[in-house]
């Protein structure tokens, strides 16, 4: 068996999921202001992209436990505030072309309401989905993965999509409307999770192996078995 410490170790493979679990999330807030129709409801263009935080989120998690997800998390928002500063500090800039200047303030300006939206809506689901995938992983002692994943998804994605349309548009679209984005919102989030569920199998057991990890709740940390010890 590995010698476990509490120090912790970014690993190559760590580092490649947080950098992606960071531009899934920038690059789904830029996206985010085109609408588009399918199947006759009103979504956003990040839901081609958004959920796959959820499912690095889950990956992050079940590999290398609560607390490494967290600090991710965490990366993960700052980078994103600082893109929103930015993009904020760009369109106090004069234009050389008012054109060119009001489609930049269309795509990358951010009304306080909606980043503030944004920013709990995102702390409050990604935070609620790794820490019920954590507590679910003890209970059911690792097995049936794809309980975890869908389980966790469910509550963490309907936390964000409740906090965020509800947040952000409350008062300016009609009760009715409103109940209709959330339901769907979350039902398509949920739906892609299901949908992704053989990758995330593929993807963690991959990692557990080369890794040579399977945190439970916040330990062992990141990184915590010794390369060099042997293991049986």
């Amino acid at each position: 068996m590995g010698t476990r410490t509490n120090k912790l170790i970014v690993t190559p493979k760590l580092m490649t999921l947080s950098i992606l679990f960071t531009a899934v999330l920038i690059t789904s807030n830029i996206v985010a202001v085109k609408l588009v129709e399918v199947l006759g409801y009103v979504l956003p263009a990040a839901i081609i992209i958004f959920p796959l935080s959820y499912i690095i989120g889950d990956v992050l998690t079940e590999v290398y436990g609560f607390r490494t997800a967290r600090r991710v998390i965490w990366i993960a928002f700052f980078c994103n505030l600082i893109a929103v500063s930015v993009f904020w500090l760009g369109s106090l800039l004069p234009p050389i072309e008012p054109e060119i200047g009001e489609a930049y303030d269309r795509i990358l300006g951010y009304t306080p309401r909606l980043l503030g939206a944004s920013f709990v809506a995102y702390l409050g689901g990604e935070f609620t989905n790794a820490f019920i995938l954590s507590r679910m992983k003890i209970i059911t002692r690792g097995k049936w993965l794809w309980s975890r994943t869908i389980g966790s998804t469910i509550i963490g994605q309907g936390i964000d999509t409740l906090l965020f349309i509800s947040l952000a548009f409350t008062g300016t679209v009609p009760p009715g409307l409103l109940v209709q984005i959330i339901i769907v919102q979350w039902f398509a989030k949920v739906a892609y999770e299901i949908v992704a569920t053989p990758v995330t199998y593929k993807t963690v057991g991959y990692l557990k192996r080369s890794e040579g990890i399977d945190a439970y709740g916040d330990a062992p940390p990141v990184g915590s078995i010794d390369r060099g010890a042997p293991s049986t």
